[in-house]
């Protein structure tokens, strides 16, 4: 893991990189003509770097290095916007491995890790698969959104490799929970060589976390990072997330007011200390969180965060991870998994898969909770998340032009 107990030595590496990082990014083009700040003094006076900058500087605008140095090029998912460009050298892989692989559940070498996040352009599933391999487990490169590899092949797999490790979203966990029963399996029962279930992407409280881990019989470890990034904070052994400032300069901004201070209530703005191909000097995430730096039974000395998601999960005063906890709040033996839910000026609508009884609660729930009318309908298993959904086989076929007579070769221009 690493010895983060010293308050003083954290500043000493702080300082130290800080001026490796500020001669790299003389070297890129959006820094060279903003100008650089000379000290760390200077570094807080200087002008937050905006999605929209890296938007701007599509795509080498801020390129570090001589392209024939670049090991990988990332774009994010563009979930909030246009996507933004990424790259690294070997060197920055090296640390984004290490800070991955900092889980209080270690990556042994004896593991299978399934690797459920995508790989194609985002940096999620590359970035796993780079830290297990280093700590020499087996990787299980199964992708996510993906005809190839459908939620019924994710339980084959997890059941027949005996897969230990996982990576995924949290949400995709639940789905996975329900495709094994449509199986006739049981999570928490015929999977017993699982010992954990590494989670990030998506928000994630309390009340679903646990409900995850009750029902898979594995504690769930969250992870958060982000594509431009890397890995940015782990959780330690008591449960809280952490954020890695040994590698990177953190900094809460609000957005109202303008003031950027260590820790409080805003948007994350993150400097990251050892990137060689894309320096980045205090990156706004735009990322809503909650920084404290106050002693944690684990006895590290870094920052504790709190992720609460970006503006596309909230509205008003309603948030994705504020309803998620109300509805896995429920008893568990209801067992709702999914839900959705629509916000008008003064009402909220939303959908269960369950029984009248969790509606009942929940539309109490959500009335304590945001002083809101809600209307809640329980709808049978299978109304949100279809079981054709849970149960589809692998959807593969290579470009052909030659069929025989009765097969459908209409369907093959969707492989073109």
């Amino acid at each position: 893991m690493g010895d983060w107990t010293d308050r003083v030595e954290l500043r000493r590496i702080q300082d130290a990189q800080l001026e490796v990082l500020l001669a790299a990014a003389a070297r890129s083009p959006f820094y060279a003509r903003r100008g650089l700040p000379l000290s760390r003094a200077a570094l807080g006076e200087y002008p937050l770097t905006s999605k929209k900058d890296l938007r701007d500087a599509y795509p080498y605008g801020f390129l570090a290095v001589d392209k024939a140095r670049l090991a990988t090029y990332h774009e994010s998912s563009g979930s909030s916007g246009t996507p933004t460009a990424s790259y690294y050298t070997a060197a920055d892989w090296q640390d984004l491995a290490d800070r991955y692989a900092r889980k209080h559940i270690g990556i042994r070498a004896d593991d299978t890790f399934l690797v459920k996040t995508p790989y194609s352009l985002m940096i999620t599933g590359h970035l796993a698969h780079a830290a297990a391999r280093s700590r020499g487990a087996t990787v299980v490169p199964a992708d996510n959104r993906s005809l190839a590899m459908p939620y019924a092949k994710v339980v084959r797999l997890l059941h027949d490799l005996g897969v230990t490790l996982t990576w995924s979203l949290a949400t995709d966990t639940l789905l996975w929970a329900a495709a094994a029963r449509m199986r006739g399996l049981d999570p928490g029962r015929d999977f017993p060589e699982l010992r954990a279930l590494f989670v990030g992407g998506d928000p994630l409280g309390p009340n679903k976390k646990r409900r995850i881990a009750e029902m898979w019989g594995a504690p769930v470890v969250e992870e958060y990072g982000a594509t431009e990034t890397g890995s940015l904070a782990g959780e330690c052994p008591y449960g809280r997330l952490h954020l890695w400032a040994d590698r990177a300069l953190f900094e809460v901004h609000d957005p109202v007011t303008g003031v950027t201070r260590p820790d409080g209530s805003g948007q994350l703005v993150v400097t990251p200390l050892y990137r060689e191909a894309m320096p980045l000097l205090r990156y706004n995430t735009e990322d809503a969180v909650e920084v404290s730096d106050v002693d944690c039974s684990c006895g590290w000395a870094l920052p504790v965060v709190r992720v609460l998601g970006r503006s596309a999960w909230t509205i008003g005063e309603l948030t994705q991870v504020g309803v998620d906890e109300l509805v896995f709040g429920l008893p568990s033996a209801y067992e709702v998994l999914f839900w959705r839910a629509r916000a008008s000026s003064s009402a909220l609508h939303m959908q269960i898969e369950g029984p009248a009884d969790a509606a009942s609660e929940l539309r109490e729930s959500v009335g304590k909770a945001y002083g809101i009318e809600a209307r809640v309908e329980a709808l049978p298993v299978g109304s949100l998340v279809p079981a054709r959904l849970l149960t589809a086989e692998p959807e593969v076929m290579k470009p052909r032009g030659l069929f025989r007579e009765g097969e459908d070769w209409d369907k093959a221009l969707e492989y073109f």
